[in-house]
Order: structure tokens, then sequence, then C-alpha cells
């Protein structure tokens, strides 16, 4: 801080040969560095008071060396609290509260002085002439200049209570509420030696959100970002890519679905372009719980699969008793809030799992999950009688908000029924279906992901409840 002006003559009288100065050595934390409440390179030192010592004004004998002795002495006495006095141009005093410690450098060892009020300032002795400590107290704005040139950020560790807040603070415990669909580029020829170009797949990731939306899956477009892979490829293929090895082979890759790399091995990498589109939920996702009874015989709800892998409630059964489980758990009601909103009422999670589309093959299959196996995965919670989580996805808050308030209200036990395993995927005559029946009465349905895997059921008009 800025001390009295007075000062004896005495001092002054040496301002004309060598003087003792301060050196910075590590800069302070705290913002009053440069504001002239800090000792500063070039600060000619006035006087020094060790522990309960007397006060030892300038010129010190010997300069540097001298004052050296002066801390090895005191520091093995364990006397380590000093106070300096500075001068700073004609009339200016600044004063430091400080502690002697070690200190070494370029493999010298000496004692500076550390800030009692910052441990990250620390400052230490250097001799002079009067005119360079002038020079440099002249310069001070350069010096903060360079100063800020030097200055580096620097790194450091947090440690993060993760699964406290996984926890805590998710509206799924454990679970992410971010959505995507990675596609990879679609395959030119049967072999695969080929791959369509990164515009194709961008192009399939539009017309995939664009149509899921068409038919009701209440999203909406979040971010889309390509994803490199790695892959081994050789021969043809190899033959067939761009050899990313020089600077004027990159601008043909900038459309290129997959290029190669020759390692020291003679073995040719492959980089796949792979697109990973980004979506969320309208009005985010709202729990639905069925809890079983053992009288129950039905769910009261049919589940059908969209063409882009959504699976959706396609059929609620009308029930004014509240005899259903779709009825006692609210789901009723939500589906005809989708209906009349033209919406699907769209499953995101079944016990907290996933089940909706995550990624597309190279021969184009959107890799999802099927409506049999949910079935039975629904039929053992009943025969267990444990209760049956759901998460819809939400097109309307307001509707999100009721829903999740009538659901909290309710006292009736909520009790899906058994489910017996569909046969077919069901499919309404509304959105979003899937497959279609021939003149004989038969169904050609896809009921896995893959694009081969087809079986011809019996099918009757309507959808097949569970």
């Amino acid at each position: 801080m800025p001390m009295d002006r007075s000062y004896s003559m005495e001092s002054r009288e040496s301002r004309g040969g060598p003087v003792l100065a301060i050196e910075c050595l590590t800069g302070s934390s705290k913002a009053e560095e440069w504001n002239g409440d800090m000792l500063q390179t070039g600060d000619v030192v006035e006087e020094l008071k060790i522990g309960g010592s007397p006060h030892i004004r300038s010129p010190f004998k010997n300069g540097k060396s001298g004052v050296q002795k002066l801390l090895h002495a005191s520091f093995k006495r364990n006397e380590t609290s000093i106070q300096v006095r500075v001068r700073r141009g004609r009339d200016e005093f600044v004063e430091l509260q400080a502690c002697i410690v070690p200190y070494e450098s370029a493999g010298r060892k000496q004692y500076v002085l550390r800030s009692i009020h910052d441990p990250n300032y620390a400052v230490g002795f250097v001799d002079r002439t009067e005119g360079e400590c002038a020079a440099l107290q002249g310069s001070r704005s350069s010096r903060v200049v360079c100063a800020l040139s030097k200055a580096q950020l620097q790194d450091g560790y947090v440690s993060y209570p993760w699964e406290k807040k996984m926890r805590e603070t998710l509206p799924l415990p454990n679970s992410s509420c971010f959505l995507s669909l990675l596609l990879l580029p679609r395959a030119s020829d049967r072999v695969a030696y080929r791959y369509n170009d990164l515009e194709d797949t961008l192009a399939r990731a539009n017309a995939w959100l664009d149509a899921s939306q068409a038919s009701g899956v209440p999203i909406v477009f979040m971010n889309i970002q390509t994803e490199a892979l790695l892959t081994k490829i050789s021969g043809e293929t190899a033959s067939a890519t761009v050899n990313a090895g020089s600077l004027s082979d990159l601008s043909n890759l900038a459309n290129a679905s997959l290029y190669g790399f020759e390692d020291y091995h003679g073995v040719d990498i492959g980089v796949v372009r792979a697109v990973r589109l980004w979506y969320a939920p309208v009005a985010g996702e709202i729990p639905i719980e069925i809890k079983v009874k053992e009288t129950d015989s039905k769910l009261g709800f049919a589940i059908s699969r969209t063409e882009e892998g959504f699976i959706y409630i396609s059929s609620v059964k009308d029930d004014d008793d509240n005899e259903a489980a779709s009825s006692r758990s609210g789901l009723g009601e939500l589906y005809r809030e989708a209906v009349r909103s033209s919406k699907l009422l769209v499953i995101s999670r079944v016990s907290n799992e996933k089940v909706l589309p995550w990624m597309v093959s190279p021969t184009g299959a959107i890799r999802c999950y099927d409506t049999i196996s949910l079935s039975q995965k629904l039929s053992l919670h009943r025969h267990a009688l444990r209760p049956i989580h759901l998460h819809i996805l939400m097109w309307d808050r307001a509707v999100a908000a009721h829903n999740e308030v009538v659901t909290r209200s309710r006292t009736t036990t909520l009790v899906p029924t058994g489910v017996v395993p569909m046969s077919t995927q069901t499919t309404p005559y509304s959105v979003g279906g899937q497959g279609g029946a021939d003149e004989g009465g038969t169904r050609l349905d896809r009921d896995t992901a893959g694009e081969m895997s087809f079986r011809f059921h019996e099918f009757s008009l309507g959808s097949n409840w569970v």
C-alpha cells in the first residue's frame, strides 16, 4: 500500500550510485499486482525489518550479497517475518509484509520474499543502478504489456460427484435425454466396394426426419454431424477410394463417404464418414406406470412400429369403467389427446431402456426394436406381477404437465394385464403403419430390423391387442 511520503534525507544520498532493487519472480493471483499497491520490478529498497530486529536502512553493505547473508541467518533462527519498504520515483513509497523462503533458480539457492497476503506473489533482490531502476519504473506500461504477452492460463482438475449428479439431476437416473440416429453411407453395389457420397447420407437423414414428423412422431431437429469410423480396406475397395496421402488430395475428400490411408505395413486403413442426426422430443418425455393385477387378462392397448423404426401405441381399448390397465394408468386419456392432435403416442423407453431406432446400415436397413420381443417382455411383467414403466414422447408441454399431475394424483392401483406375444406387427389404418394384406388374406410383414427378415402371418382387419 502507498506509504507516508516523508523520509530521511540520509537514504536519498545514495541515489546516484548502486542500489538494492526489487525483482518480481512470480506474479500475484490478485488484481492489485499492477495498480501500485504491490512491489514491482525496479522499485528501490529503502528499508528492511526482519522479525523483532531493528530497521536496516539503505545503503545496504555489500548489496544483494550482504542482504542474502542476513536472510540466511534469520531463516536459520526461524525468524522468517520481514517487512520491506521501497521507493518508486522520488516520493512514492510502498510496503510489503512477507516471509523469508528458500528459492532455487538456475541451480543457485537464494532467499526470496513471499507475500503473506498472496502466497503466489514472490520477489527477490538484485543489484542495479539508480538510473536502471528509473528506466524500469518509467517503462511500467511496456512491462505490463510484456507481462500480458507472457501470461498463460494454467489448467487444473476438479473432482466431481458424477454418480450423485447423474442420480439426482437427470430425469431418468444414469440415462441421458439425448436422442440420435447414426446413418452409415449406403453401399452403391452388392459387394460394398463403393459407397454413395456424403450428400446422399445427408439426404437420407433429412428424409428420415421429415417422414417421421409427417407420420406424427413428435420430434424436432437438433443438430447433425459427420462421424469418422475406422475400418480395414483392401483390394478393389482400396483402389476405389481416394488416397489421402497429400494436401492435393484433400479437395477430393469434401464429399467422399470413404477414403483410405496406407500405413507403414502396407495395410490400407479406411475412414467411413457416417452421419449422426440429433433430435429431441417436442415437449420432452413423460413417464407412465402400469401396475399389474392378477385379474388382468389384457393390457388394453396395441403397439405398432412405423417405417422409420419408432414403436408407438396404435390403439387403446375404450373402457369407461377403468377396468383395463391402460385406462387405470391414464394411457387411454393420453392416447385420445394424441389422436386429437394428429400425433403418434411413441414409446421412447421401456423400464428406462431406450427403444428408439439407433442406426441405419449400409444396406439401408434401420436398426430398431421389434414389437414381438417387446410384447414378450410385457407379458413377462404380467406373469411376474411387476409394474411396467413406459416413457412417451410428448408433443405439447401443457398436455405433459397435466398428465403428470393426473398420474401422481391417482389412488387406484395401476396394473397392466398380461401381454400375449404378438404374432404380427400390428398396424392401424391411421398413420405410421407398415406392411399390408394380399388378396388371400395373408400379410407380408416385417418383424425385425433386417431387410430380408419377412414372415407371412394371418391378418385380420384392425389391430392386435395386448
